[in-house]
């Protein structure tokens, strides 16, 4: 499993998933072009947190999404 960082100019955040074979590949990408994106959920999940217990939580429990909240 190969794993690249890239940071710098005016790249914000661009995120491949990358599923190759020989002969193909399967490409999955996200690309933000401003840091407020990465604010505002960051915002939300700490508004989110502000009540809950002391525990361990992941981004399903944040977006509504985990069967144990």
């Amino acid at each position: 499993i190969g794993f690249s960082a890239i940071r710098g100019g005016d790249i914000v955040g661009e995120h491949d998933v990358l599923f190759a074979a020989a002969g193909e590949r399967i490409i999955l990408r996200h690309v933000a072009s401003d840091r407020a994106l990465f604010a505002r959920g960051a915002l939300k999940a700490a508004l989110w947190g502000q009540d809950k217990a002391p525990g361990e939580y992941d981004m399903l429990d944040v977006l509504g999404l985990s069967d144990e909240a």
